[in-house]
């Protein structure tokens, strides 16, 4: 007796229907009599909406489902839909690029985000919710310092890192102050869970393995 293998058989257009609605696809094609074909069509749609009911999930469930009866017959299938036909042309049509961002970035150790932050910064008027604004930010960008840099690093640096990056636009009060570090802080590298000065340690010992 001969054996039929899956990997023998033609591909599945849409495999989450299984190959029994493929047959059943491929038996409407057979039909000549359009308005029994038309009626077996739309059971053919209630039985993948059957087998396939997590796409009551997306909207306009039901276009969907007659969009992959056609896909199934690979576009062959003539029957009345009450949606326009779909064309193969549909499927190839390719998403619209997203646009991404090349400007490169003047300090890794802070990111992208802290410059967008400071253009912010840059538009509001001087005055204390814009002083406020740059002491938090300010107190932020020290511990990113912290986590790739020095183990202490001046307020005057980081001021000053907020006005290169501004390009001159955001100046600094004087007079300003952050919060103290605590001697027991800890800076753990992303990825690592490890305080900076232990994540060094891990990778020497690896090193030496």
């Amino acid at each position: 007796m001969e054996k039929d293998y899956n990997t023998e058989r033609k591909g599945l257009r849409l495999p989450e229907y299984g190959r029994n609605v493929q047959k059943m696809v491929s038996g409407l094609m057979d039909i000549e009599d359009r308005q029994k074909r038309n009626e077996q069509a739309r059971a053919v749609v209630k039985v993948m909406e059957l087998l396939n009911p997590q796409v009551h999930l997306q909207e306009d469930y039901e276009r969907k489902l007659w969009d992959h009866l056609f896909i199934i017959s690979d576009f062959r299938l003539d029957v009345d839909s009450p949606y326009p036909k779909p064309t193969p042309e549909d499927l190839e049509t390719r998403p619209a690029p997203v646009p991404v961002e090349k400007r490169p970035i003047k300090a890794t150790h802070y990111g992208r985000n802290i410059e967008s932050i400071i253009d912010l910064i840059a538009g509001l008027e001087d005055g204390e919710t814009k002083t406020w604004v740059i002491r938090n930010l300010a107190i932020y960008m020290r511990t990113q310092y912290l986590i790739w840099n020095k183990d202490s690093v001046a307020d005057e640096t980081i001021f000053s890192d907020i006005e290169k990056l501004s390009g001159g636009r955001v100046k600094v009060p004087e007079g300003l102050e952050l919060t103290k570090v605590a001697s027991d802080a800890n800076f753990s590298r992303p990825g690592t869970g490890l305080p900076k000065k232990q994540n060094q340690k891990k990778n020497r010992r690896n090193f030496k393995k």
